[in-house]
Formats: structure tokens, sequence, C-alpha cells
């Protein structure tokens, strides 16, 4: 009788089992202006999650953006713990660095040396807890093709900086840097300070969006 019950009951177990809600990844873009209008309409976190809907992924993650305009690195430190710690995310895509370069002629930027030490102590302590981070480069500052934009130099520095950190840390890397630069090179031939990429020679237009949202969604549907 008890081995007729059990099979009576395993189909109806194996059924429940069939509907349970699938747990979503959350996925957390941290990050300045150019994440906080990521997550608006049109906004590259938008398109990634229309992007997840096509594929029939859309089950799987849950897209969140904490970007708050004219953050450095150093903001993002200071802003780690409410804005992502305590948001329990599975993985955190970390795409600072511009206003770190950008505010430099300003007088407020952050130092190569300092950058260095907040980035990590972000990326150490999402390892530590679990977390699976993935890495972005800086994109632009001003769209020229030529390598005359004023801030090229330091941007390179800082992408090669981070790419390093990548590789050496075994970290997933989104590099906008050279996608951006690799585009700029083939779609830019009257060499235009903006436009292309970007409205301001900065933040994103609709194809600007669509190059981030297609480079971060290959890497973060890779994630196992």
């Amino acid at each position: 009788m008890m081995v007729k019950k059990t099979a009576l009951l395993l189909p109806l177990v194996l059924l429940m089992l069939a509907f349970q809600p699938v747990k979503k990844k959350k996925v957390i873009f941290f990050g300045d202006s150019i994440t906080q209008q990521g997550a608006g309409p049109g906004g590259y976190i938008m398109r990634i999650d229309s992007m997840s809907k096509a594929a029939h992924l859309a089950d799987q993650f849950e897209f969140v953006g904490k970007g708050i305009g004219g953050n450095k690195v150093y903001d993002l430190f200071l802003r780690f713990q409410p804005d992502v710690l305590d948001q329990k995310p599975d993985i955190v895509l970390v795409y600072v660095g511009i206003n770190d370069v950008w505010h430099k002629a300003m007088g407020t930027g952050t130092d190569f040396d300092k950058f260095g030490k907040f980035y990590d102590a972000i990326i150490s302590t999402l390892k530590k807890q679990g977390i699976q981070p993935v890495v972005c480069t800086p994109s632009v500052i001003g769209e020229w093709n030529d390598g005359t934009n004023q801030q090229d130099g330091d941007l390179n520095l800082y992408a090669k900086w981070i790419r390093e950190y990548a590789a050496k840390n075994g970290v997933p890397l989104v590099d906008l840097r050279k996608i951006f630069l690799d585009y700029l090179q083939q779609n830019n031939p009257e060499n235009k300070d903006r436009g292309i990429l970007t409205v301001d020679r900065v933040h994103l237009n609709e194809k600007g969006n669509q190059l981030v949202a297609d480079a971060m969604w290959k890497v973060i549907r890779s994630l196992k």
C-alpha cells in the first residue's frame, strides 16, 4: 500500500517542482551619469532587459541601475554598502572612470594611484562576498578618432590598468574603450568630436547605448 501511495504522489511532486519559480540573478549596474541615463527610456540597461526578453531569458535576470551623475570611483566606494552589497546582487558591472579623468580639467579628478586603490577595494569585496564582478573600461571623452581628444592619454592609461587588473584577478571585462575606438575608426570619417556614439562627447546617444548594451549582454549571459 505504501509503495502505491508513493507512486501516486511522485507525479504530483514532480509537477510542483516543475512550477517552482526560478530565482532570478540580480544584476546591478554601478556607475555614474552614463549608467543613470542607461536605466531610462532607450538606455543601455533597458536595452539589455529587452534583449533578455527577446532571448527568452527574462525569467533568469533582474536588472537594476545604480548610477549617479558626477560620480567618481571614490563616490562609488562611499555608497557601495547601501547601493550594492545590501541589495544582495549576483552580478555587479562596475562602469566608472570617465569623471575620474574628465574632472581633472577642473582640478577634482582622481589621481591614478588612488583610482586603483578604491577600484580594487570594490572588486575585492565583491569577490569575497561571492558576488560576480564585471569590470568595464571607460569609453570616450570626445569622439575624434585621431587620438587628439584632450584626455585620450589619461583614458588610455586608466583603461590599460583596468584591463591588466581584470586579467590578473580573473575578472570578466567589457572593454568599452577599445570597442568605442574601433567603432569610431570605422564610422567617423569626418572626425567629429560628438554625434556618432555620444550627444555631448560623453553621454550616449541611441547607437552608443546599443553598443554598450550589446557588449555587456554578451558577457552577462556568458556567466554561469
